[in-house]
């Protein structure tokens, strides 16, 4: 049997007024993954626990069956591991966002998505200002920060402040001082810098402040293959994915052009997921899109993503099961809601859809937060999704 999860970060929303009261996932264009939910079996899974911020890091650890009570240390460790960067046990990780702030307010959680390339001329100049030297760059406004003090330190997402003032959010509790001289340290020098003062002369958002979030020490968990006899891969172009990956012992796999936005390439996650399969029997193939558009509060880009999303990534890799000679099966779900209305996480829970070998469908005959509560599988905790496709 082979197992593919296909996940599609943030879709899941909540009725909209510019949508006659329906979802994003309800105003698309999905017929894919319509056909995943009728020949299916459905259901809502809880991603993220009580008491615990609606990442991306606790959901996707969730669905990947690795409970965040024991295993969840902090977002930051996890795309350490992605990037190679080792932690020794006094190390804390953090997150290091290149952000737009102007007239305290945080304009941009991204930097207007600065590119990689820029992002990594920044990170060298900021480097000799940083303990240790130890700043590494990531993919585009992504970078990893690591220190030997801040993990009791109260940290804000700034995807959670997107047109908020800043005051009020800045780290505080215990070493807060520390990282609070750290953020302001590298204003001045990111102000003057050519890559900004380039993107201002360009009508672009420069990345005039670092955000510093998402700390905690190395985890340890338990490898994938042991907790469900399953060799795998994971295909994601983020850091955050690819380290879950790797402390779960997965195969990581780098798709050349996975961006992590709208423009990726769906094509080649998809080639790369059907390859894996000749070899291995689980893929967990992720499409970060969706989100980035609701965090921007951009609703047609979410539609257009989650499209993307069904045509281009849902479609082949059923078409391509379905042509080979295994039997498989598909679970289908975003990791957790991204409401437009408030442009970050929310607890909700998600749709989830199974189908494949096995499986008995259901009534349900459309994917989307209000079918979903119809489903055979009723409301279940995300954690137990892959032993149940095992089932």
């Amino acid at each position: 049997m082979k197992y593919v999860v296909l996940l599609g970060d943030g879709m899941a929303d909540r009725p909209l007024d510019a949508l006659d009261g329906r979802t994003p996932l309800q105003a698309a264009k999905i017929p894919n993954m319509n056909w995943v939910a009728k020949e299916g079996r459905n259901g809502l899974a809880l991603t993220v626990p009580e008491g615990f911020s609606p990442g991306s890091d606790v959901a996707n650890l969730s669905v990947m069956g690795y409970e965040p009570r024991k295993y969840y240390t902090g977002r930051a460790p996890l795309e350490a591991a992605a990037m190679g960067v080792h932690l020794d046990k006094a190390d804390i990780a953090f997150r290091c966002n290149f952000v737009t702030v102007q007239d305290g307010i945080m304009v941009d959680y991204s930097a207007g998505h600065i590119t990689s390339e820029e992002g990594s001329e920044l990170v060298r100049a900021l480097k000799p200002l940083m303990p240790g030297e130890r700043l590494y760059a990531g993919v585009s406004y992504r970078n990893l920060l690591v220190l030997k003090a801040g993990e009791k330190a109260v940290c804000t997402p700034p995807h959670d402040i997107s047109d908020q003032p800043i005051d009020g959010h800045m780290p505080r509790g215990k070493d807060s001082k520390l990282l609070i001289d750290l953020m302001e340290s590298a204003k001045p020098l990111l102000a003057n810098h050519p890559v900004n003062l380039k993107r201002v002369a360009e009508g672009k958002k420069p990345a005039n402040m670092i955000w510093l979030w998402g700390q905690g020490p190395a985890p340890v968990m338990p490898a994938f293959k042991k907790k469900y006899g399953l060799q795998g891969a994971m295909i994601s172009a983020v850091d955050l994915l690819k380290g879950i990956g790797a402390y779960a012992q997965l195969k990581v796999i780098s798709v050349p052009g996975a961006t992590g936005t709208i423009s990726t390439n769906y094509e080649g996650k998809v080639q790369a997921a059907l390859q894996a399969l000749k070899t291995l029997n689980f893929v967990y193939l992720h499409v970060e899109a969706p989100d980035e558009a609701s965090h921007e509060g951009e609703l047609d880009e979410k539609i257009r993503a989650i499209e993307l999303f069904d045509q281009l990534i849902v479609g082949p890799v059923i078409e391509g099961l379905r042509h080979s000679d295994e039997d498989w099966r598909v679970l289908l779900l975003p990791d957790h809601a991204t409401p437009i209305s408030i442009k970050t996480h929310s607890r909700d829970p998600v749709p989830f859809a199974m189908v494949g070998k096995g499986i008995a469908p259901d009534s349900v005959n459309r994917f989307d937060e209000v079918e979903a509560r119809r489903g055979g599988f009723g409301l279940v905790d995300a954690t137990g999704l892959i032993g149940m496709m095992r089932d």
